[in-house]
């Protein structure tokens, strides 16, 4: 079965801001603790991104796969840095790493102008 990243995302975002709803302080810190964490510094936001991305695959997270591609993918980074980005996701999650990156790769065109 192939996994809608967009569909994932959106489910995802209309059952935060329930959450968001029920605990706004919980969700008031954690986007708080998003906005720091990045920030850019000595990192720019596309390289933290890329950084979240490969622990998401390694969680085997889609949500989090989702949202980064996404974010990835308005911030212009290409689908070679992306894959560049999933090399190192394999080479240190081993088979369960390279399933989500290969998943990864169709979040990349499924969020991707066509």
């Amino acid at each position: 079965m192939s996994k809608n990243y967009v569909e994932i995302t959106d489910r995802i975002s209309r059952n935060v801001n329930t959450i968001a709803e029920l605990q706004p302080d919980v969700m008031k810190n954690f986007s708080a603790m998003a906005a720091a964490a990045t920030a850019d510094g000595v990192l720019d936001l596309k390289t933290k991104e890329l950084i979240a991305l490969a622990i998401g695959i390694t969680q085997h997270c889609d949500g989090c796969i989702g949202y980064h591609i996404k974010t990835l993918v308005g911030l212009g980074a290409t689908k070679e840095e992306v894959a560049e980005t999933l090399s190192t996701c394999i080479y240190m999650g081993g088979g369960p790493a390279l399933m989500y990156a290969a998943d990864a790769m169709q979040a990349y065109d499924q969020f991707s102008p066509q």
